[in-house]
């Protein structure tokens, strides 16, 4: 076991200094990798000498434990890496995972919101009067109208931002760089933003021009402390429920929103509206494009909802009276 703790310590220094793997991916690495060496160790096996079978094995108990598919998936994900890294700096001659398949997962789509939804998400912030009004919806529209991840936001700092407020460079995932624009809308949100940020520095003591280190993040507390991934998880969540509030019955499926669910909706509404899938990939920074077409699906759903809405044939299959088009009995 000694050994073991000693190869996966190494395993995770690699990714995080030589493939560049963020923190917390670094942590659920460390997590799972951790959990399948105390099987190996209560099993009698030794983790990096585990045979296919004994692998396939802990996968199988991990559904029996009823995790879920896409739990299940990460797991064996992280244990796949584990053995490549082991063959490759001969560690070990053969990869025990080489053979073992994904667990089969159900195709979800993502959470969305429709351009009206969207509105009139972003609009609350000016009447709900639960938080900070300037800052909630600056965050929102940014988060939105450049399809930001939640790490991506929270670290957005000035110094990134053109002069103009119109576009940022990010470092998202694996320390990949890339623009990304934000609207009109966003711009003059972020504007209105400004002053009052520049008030809450001020009155803490910190000048709101300094554009190097912490102070130069552009979404902060009211303490004038660069605002966490969970203050910005809060931040929606607290916006969601006003909105579940307000909007009762009046959209369907009961939509739980989340951080992710305005990035979902920024690309989906790019796709509805025609733009090529490779140019959202690139805007969303995703590395697979079979990531990115998800989006398409969520495109079609939306058509065949449009449809279900409009089409006279559509709304008559709906109704058990008399079939009728334009007033004429077909």
């Amino acid at each position: 076991m000694k050994n073991c703790l000693g190869l996966l310590q190494e395993y995770l220094s690699y990714i995080e200094s030589v493939k560049g793997c963020s923190q917390r991916t670094v942590e659920a690495y460390k997590n799972d990798l951790s959990r399948y060496a105390n099987y190996c160790t209560n099993h009698g096996i030794a983790p990096e000498k585990a045979a296919p079978y004994e692998v396939q094995s802990y996968i199988a108990d991990l559904s029996a434990e009823n995790f879920s598919a896409v739990s299940v998936n990460r797991c064996l994900s992280s244990i796949r890496g584990f053995y490549r890294w082991l063959v490759r700096f001969e560690k070990r001659e053969d990869n025990p995972t080489s053979a073992l398949r994904n667990v089969k997962t159900p195709v979800k789509l993502p959470s969305v919101l429709w351009e009206k939804e969207m509105a009139d998400f972003a609009s609350l912030p000016e009447t709900a009067g639960i938080l900070w009004a300037q800052r909630d919806k600056a965050l929102i529209l940014a988060m939105y109208s450049a399809g930001l991840r939640i790490s991506e936001l929270a670290s957005l700092s000035i110094g990134n931002i053109s002069p103009k407020l119109d576009e940022a460079k990010i470092t998202g995932k694996g320390g990949k760089q890339r623009f990304v624009f934000f609207s009109d809308e966003a711009k003059n949100a972020i504007i209105e933003y400004l002053p009052h940020r520049a008030a809450v520095l001020t009155m803490i003591g910190i000048d709101p021009k300094l554009k190097i280190g912490k102070n130069s993040t552009l979404f902060i507390s009211k303490k004038g402390k660069p605002i966490s991934i969970s203050g910005i998880r809060w931040i929606i969540t607290s916006y969601a429920g006003q909105h579940a509030g307000q909007h009762a019955g009046q959209y369907s499926g009961g939509k739980r929103i989340h951080p992710h669910t305005l990035r979902h909706s920024f690309a989906t509404h790019l796709v509805n509206a025609g733009c090529d899938v490779r140019l959202v990939q690139e805007m969303l920074g995703h590395s697979s494009l079979s990531t990115t077409q998800r989006y398409t699906h969520v495109s079609i759903e939306n058509l065949k909802r449009v449809y279900s809405a409009s089409h006279p044939h559509a709304k008559n299959n709906r109704t058990s009276g008399s079939e009728q088009i334009s007033g004429r009995k077909l």
